[in-house]
Protein backbone atom coordinates (compact mmCIF):
# COMPACT_ATOMS: atom_id res chain seq x y z
CA UNK A 1 0.00 0.00 0.00
CA UNK A 2 3.10 2.35 0.50
CA UNK A 3 4.51 1.72 -2.72
CA UNK A 4 0.90 2.54 -4.42
CA UNK A 5 -0.01 5.88 -2.06
CA UNK A 6 3.80 7.43 -3.17
CA UNK A 7 3.52 6.28 -7.18
CA UNK A 8 -0.21 7.52 -6.98
CA UNK A 9 1.09 11.02 -5.23
CA UNK A 10 4.01 11.02 -7.84
CA UNK A 11 1.70 11.04 -10.69
CA UNK A 12 -0.82 13.61 -9.09
CA UNK A 13 2.13 16.18 -8.13
CA UNK A 14 4.35 15.70 -11.62
CA UNK A 15 0.65 16.15 -13.78
CA UNK A 16 -0.01 18.85 -11.82
CA UNK A 17 2.92 21.13 -12.71
CA UNK A 18 1.54 22.38 -16.30
CA UNK A 19 -1.71 23.65 -14.67
CA UNK A 20 0.75 25.37 -11.63
CA UNK A 21 3.08 26.99 -14.54
CA UNK A 22 0.18 28.06 -17.09
CA UNK A 23 -0.91 30.08 -13.50
CA UNK A 24 2.39 31.48 -13.11
CA UNK A 25 3.09 32.87 -15.90
CA UNK A 26 0.02 34.71 -16.04
CA UNK A 27 1.23 36.79 -13.24
CA UNK A 28 5.28 37.17 -14.21
CA UNK A 29 7.75 36.74 -17.16
CA UNK A 30 8.09 32.88 -17.58
CA UNK A 31 12.13 33.05 -16.60
CA UNK A 32 11.33 35.05 -13.73
CA UNK A 33 9.08 32.06 -12.31
CA UNK A 34 11.31 29.66 -13.30
CA UNK A 35 14.26 31.19 -11.93
CA UNK A 36 12.48 32.06 -8.21
CA UNK A 37 11.44 28.34 -8.45
CA UNK A 38 14.94 26.75 -9.25
CA UNK A 39 16.78 28.60 -6.59
CA UNK A 40 14.00 27.99 -4.02
CA UNK A 41 14.04 24.43 -4.50
CA UNK A 42 17.79 24.30 -4.89
CA UNK A 43 18.85 25.94 -1.81
CA UNK A 44 16.38 24.03 0.44
CA UNK A 45 17.12 20.80 -0.72
CA UNK A 46 21.05 21.77 -0.96
CA UNK A 47 20.15 23.01 2.93
CA UNK A 48 18.44 20.25 4.12
CA UNK A 49 21.18 17.75 3.04
CA UNK A 50 23.70 19.52 4.54
CA UNK A 51 22.28 20.09 7.55
CA UNK A 52 20.55 16.61 8.33
CA UNK A 53 22.92 14.17 6.28
CA UNK A 54 24.53 11.94 8.23
CA UNK A 55 27.05 10.20 6.32
CA UNK A 56 30.23 10.94 4.44
CA UNK A 57 28.42 10.98 0.74
CA UNK A 58 26.73 14.08 1.74
CA UNK A 59 29.88 16.40 0.82
CA UNK A 60 30.78 19.36 -1.61
CA UNK A 61 31.38 18.43 -5.26
CA UNK A 62 34.82 17.83 -6.45
CA UNK A 63 35.75 19.28 -9.64
CA UNK A 64 34.65 16.97 -11.94
CA UNK A 65 31.52 16.08 -9.93
CA UNK A 66 30.99 19.78 -10.61
CA UNK A 67 31.41 19.94 -14.00
CA UNK A 68 29.22 16.43 -14.38
CA UNK A 69 26.03 18.30 -11.88
CA UNK A 70 26.62 21.59 -14.39
CA UNK A 71 25.84 19.83 -17.15
CA UNK A 72 23.13 17.66 -16.05
CA UNK A 73 21.49 20.99 -14.29
CA UNK A 74 22.28 23.11 -17.75
CA UNK A 75 19.81 19.96 -19.61
CA UNK A 76 17.62 19.67 -16.68
CA UNK A 77 16.78 22.69 -15.74
CA UNK A 78 18.30 25.64 -18.16
CA UNK A 79 17.11 23.85 -20.60
CA UNK A 80 13.94 21.50 -20.40
CA UNK A 81 11.94 23.52 -17.52
CA UNK A 82 13.36 27.10 -19.14
CA UNK A 83 12.25 25.88 -22.47
CA UNK A 84 8.69 24.54 -20.77
CA UNK A 85 7.86 27.68 -18.89
CA UNK A 86 8.09 29.49 -21.77
CA UNK A 87 6.02 27.11 -23.98
CA UNK A 88 3.29 27.27 -21.37
CA UNK A 89 2.82 30.88 -22.25
CA UNK A 90 1.79 29.56 -25.65
CA UNK A 91 0.25 26.18 -24.75
CA UNK A 92 -2.07 24.82 -22.71
CA UNK A 93 -1.65 22.91 -19.64
CA UNK A 94 -3.72 19.43 -20.81
CA UNK A 95 -0.91 19.86 -23.90
CA UNK A 96 1.76 20.23 -21.84
CA UNK A 97 1.21 17.47 -19.22
CA UNK A 98 0.78 14.99 -22.36
CA UNK A 99 3.61 16.34 -23.62
CA UNK A 100 5.53 15.27 -20.43
CA UNK A 101 4.59 12.02 -21.00
CA UNK A 102 6.40 10.90 -24.03
CA UNK A 103 9.71 11.57 -22.63
CA UNK A 104 10.56 7.88 -22.11
CA UNK A 105 9.94 7.11 -25.79
CA UNK A 106 12.00 10.05 -26.97
CA UNK A 107 14.63 8.54 -23.98
CA UNK A 108 14.36 5.32 -26.12
CA UNK A 109 15.47 7.21 -29.65
CA UNK A 110 18.08 9.29 -27.60
CA UNK A 111 19.75 6.40 -25.94
CA UNK A 112 20.00 4.14 -28.88
CA UNK A 113 22.11 6.91 -30.79
CA UNK A 114 24.28 7.69 -27.27
CA UNK A 115 24.38 4.12 -26.58
CA UNK A 116 24.73 2.66 -30.27
CA UNK A 117 21.65 0.53 -29.45
CA UNK A 118 19.10 0.23 -32.21
CA UNK A 119 15.86 0.34 -30.79
CA UNK A 120 13.32 -3.12 -31.02
CA UNK A 121 10.08 -2.89 -32.95
CA UNK A 122 7.63 -1.94 -30.20
CA UNK A 123 10.01 0.87 -29.06
CA UNK A 124 8.95 2.24 -32.63
CA UNK A 125 5.91 1.19 -32.71
CA UNK A 126 5.65 3.69 -28.77
CA UNK A 127 7.44 6.46 -30.39
CA UNK A 128 4.73 6.65 -33.29
CA UNK A 129 1.97 5.90 -31.02
CA UNK A 130 2.95 8.79 -28.56
CA UNK A 131 3.42 11.37 -30.90
CA UNK A 132 0.97 10.68 -33.21
CA UNK A 133 -1.31 11.03 -30.20
CA UNK A 134 0.20 14.77 -29.42
CA UNK A 135 -0.60 15.16 -33.03
CA UNK A 136 -4.43 14.51 -32.64
CA UNK A 137 -4.64 16.42 -29.16
CA UNK A 138 -2.62 19.75 -30.42
CA UNK A 139 -4.88 20.00 -33.63
CA UNK A 140 -7.63 21.62 -32.96
CA UNK A 141 -5.99 23.66 -30.42
CA UNK A 142 -3.78 24.83 -33.38
CA UNK A 143 -7.23 25.62 -35.00
CA UNK A 144 -8.38 27.60 -32.44
CA UNK A 145 -5.13 29.59 -31.43
CA UNK A 146 -5.36 27.97 -27.97
CA UNK A 147 -1.85 26.67 -28.57
CA UNK A 148 0.48 28.34 -31.55
CA UNK A 149 3.52 26.75 -33.67
CA UNK A 150 5.66 28.50 -31.33
CA UNK A 151 4.48 26.36 -28.06
CA UNK A 152 4.38 23.24 -30.10
CA UNK A 153 8.05 24.31 -31.05
CA UNK A 154 9.44 24.91 -27.48
CA UNK A 155 7.50 21.96 -26.11
CA UNK A 156 9.05 19.57 -28.12
CA UNK A 157 12.55 21.18 -27.95
CA UNK A 158 11.97 21.03 -23.91
CA UNK A 159 11.00 17.33 -24.44
CA UNK A 160 14.54 16.58 -26.18
CA UNK A 161 16.52 18.80 -23.72
CA UNK A 162 15.17 16.45 -20.57
CA UNK A 163 15.15 13.34 -22.29
CA UNK A 164 19.07 13.94 -22.97
CA UNK A 165 19.17 14.82 -19.47
CA UNK A 166 17.96 11.41 -18.76
CA UNK A 167 20.39 9.80 -20.44
CA UNK A 168 23.03 11.73 -19.30
CA UNK A 169 22.34 11.07 -15.92
CA UNK A 170 22.38 7.05 -16.53
CA UNK A 171 25.25 7.19 -17.84
CA UNK A 172 27.70 8.76 -14.91
CA UNK A 173 28.48 6.88 -12.21
CA UNK A 174 26.72 9.23 -8.99
CA UNK A 175 28.63 8.99 -5.75
CA UNK A 176 26.61 11.96 -4.23
CA UNK A 177 23.29 11.28 -3.18
CA UNK A 178 20.04 11.82 -5.42
CA UNK A 179 18.91 14.64 -2.91
CA UNK A 180 22.45 16.60 -3.43
CA UNK A 181 22.28 16.04 -7.00
CA UNK A 182 19.35 17.06 -7.55
CA UNK A 183 19.86 19.92 -5.36
CA UNK A 184 22.93 21.33 -7.15
CA UNK A 185 21.87 20.59 -10.36
CA UNK A 186 19.20 22.95 -9.40
CA UNK A 187 20.99 25.89 -8.58
CA UNK A 188 23.59 25.19 -10.86
CA UNK A 189 20.54 25.28 -13.78
CA UNK A 190 19.20 28.64 -12.18
CA UNK A 191 23.03 30.04 -12.57
CA UNK A 192 23.26 29.17 -15.78
CA UNK A 193 19.71 30.55 -16.51
CA UNK A 194 20.52 33.62 -15.14
CA UNK A 195 22.31 36.08 -18.31
CA UNK A 196 18.35 34.51 -20.66
CA UNK A 197 16.39 35.88 -17.48
CA UNK A 198 17.88 39.27 -17.56
CA UNK A 199 18.03 39.25 -21.38
CA UNK A 200 14.70 38.28 -22.19
CA UNK A 201 12.54 39.47 -19.29
CA UNK A 202 10.28 42.54 -18.88
CA UNK A 203 10.24 42.62 -14.95
CA UNK A 204 7.90 45.55 -15.06
CA UNK A 205 4.93 43.29 -15.99
CA UNK A 206 5.91 40.81 -13.08
CA UNK A 207 3.48 40.76 -10.38
CA UNK A 208 4.28 39.14 -7.50
CA UNK A 209 0.62 38.28 -5.84
CA UNK A 210 -0.80 35.17 -4.15
CA UNK A 211 -1.16 33.50 -7.59
CA UNK A 212 2.37 34.01 -8.66
CA UNK A 213 3.70 32.83 -5.18
CA UNK A 214 1.34 29.98 -4.82
CA UNK A 215 2.56 28.41 -8.24
CA UNK A 216 6.35 28.87 -7.42
CA UNK A 217 5.84 27.27 -4.12
CA UNK A 218 3.75 24.28 -5.44
CA UNK A 219 6.43 24.33 -8.05
CA UNK A 220 9.41 24.14 -6.01
CA UNK A 221 8.12 22.37 -2.90
CA UNK A 222 5.59 20.08 -4.35
CA UNK A 223 7.00 19.19 -8.00
CA UNK A 224 10.69 19.97 -7.48
CA UNK A 225 11.19 18.21 -4.23
CA UNK A 226 8.32 16.11 -3.33
CA UNK A 227 7.57 14.95 -6.61
CA UNK A 228 11.43 13.84 -7.47
CA UNK A 229 11.86 12.31 -4.11
CA UNK A 230 8.96 10.27 -4.84
CA UNK A 231 10.21 9.58 -8.01
CA UNK A 232 13.45 8.53 -6.98
CA UNK A 233 11.78 6.13 -4.27
CA UNK A 234 9.81 4.12 -6.73
CA UNK A 235 12.94 4.16 -9.12
CA UNK A 236 15.33 2.70 -6.48
CA UNK A 237 12.29 0.09 -5.78
CA UNK A 238 11.98 -0.65 -9.58
CA UNK A 239 12.85 1.25 -12.81
CA UNK A 240 9.73 -0.53 -14.71
CA UNK A 241 7.23 -0.12 -11.84
CA UNK A 242 8.05 3.81 -11.58
CA UNK A 243 7.82 4.18 -15.28
CA UNK A 244 4.12 2.78 -14.76
CA UNK A 245 2.97 5.72 -13.35
CA UNK A 246 3.63 7.83 -15.98
CA UNK A 247 0.87 6.35 -17.64
CA UNK A 248 -1.72 8.02 -15.38
CA UNK A 249 0.09 11.65 -16.07
CA UNK A 250 -1.80 12.52 -18.87
CA UNK A 251 -5.05 11.29 -17.17
CA UNK A 252 -4.62 13.49 -14.25
CA UNK A 253 -2.77 16.55 -16.41
CA UNK A 254 -6.21 16.67 -18.52
CA UNK A 255 -7.76 16.53 -15.34
CA UNK A 256 -6.41 19.06 -13.64
CA UNK A 257 -6.43 21.38 -16.81
CA UNK A 258 -10.35 21.26 -17.07
CA UNK A 259 -11.11 21.06 -13.15
CA UNK A 260 -8.61 24.38 -12.25
CA UNK A 261 -8.34 26.23 -15.69
CA UNK A 262 -11.66 25.40 -17.51
CA UNK A 263 -9.61 23.72 -20.81
CA UNK A 264 -12.11 21.58 -22.56
CA UNK A 265 -11.88 17.75 -23.03
CA UNK A 266 -12.73 16.76 -26.67
CA UNK A 267 -13.05 13.80 -28.52
CA UNK A 268 -9.26 14.67 -29.81
CA UNK A 269 -7.90 14.84 -26.32
CA UNK A 270 -9.47 11.47 -25.57
CA UNK A 271 -7.85 9.76 -28.74
CA UNK A 272 -4.16 11.60 -28.13
CA UNK A 273 -4.35 10.24 -24.74
CA UNK A 274 -5.30 6.93 -25.70
CA UNK A 275 -2.34 6.85 -28.19
CA UNK A 276 -0.19 8.26 -25.88
CA UNK A 277 -0.58 5.70 -22.91
CA UNK A 278 -0.92 3.18 -26.04
CA UNK A 279 2.61 4.53 -26.79
CA UNK A 280 4.07 3.67 -23.80
CA UNK A 281 2.94 0.63 -23.02
CA UNK A 282 4.13 -0.77 -26.35
CA UNK A 283 7.25 1.08 -25.45
CA UNK A 284 7.59 -0.61 -22.37
CA UNK A 285 6.24 -3.66 -22.75
CA UNK A 286 9.01 -5.46 -23.11
CA UNK A 287 10.78 -4.32 -20.01
CA UNK A 288 7.13 -4.84 -18.44
CA UNK A 289 7.10 -8.63 -19.32
CA UNK A 290 10.93 -8.88 -18.09
CA UNK A 291 9.94 -7.88 -15.05
CA UNK A 292 6.71 -10.16 -15.12
CA UNK A 293 8.90 -13.24 -15.22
Amino acid sequence: MKNLGIGLLFSILWSSASVATKFGVQSAPPLVLANIRFFIAGILLLGFSYLFGKDQRYRLPDRKELFQLGLFGFLNTTLYLGLYVCAMKYSTAGIGSLAVSVNPLIIVLLSSWWLKRRPRPEEWLGIVLGMAGVGVATYPLLADSSITALGVILLLVSMIAVSAASVYYATVHWSLPNLLINGWQAFLGGILLLPATFLLSDFSTAVYDTQFWASVLWLSLAVSIVGLICWFYLLRIDTVTASMWLFLCPLFGFFFAWWLMSEPITIYTIIGTVLVIGGLYAGQRTKLARSSK
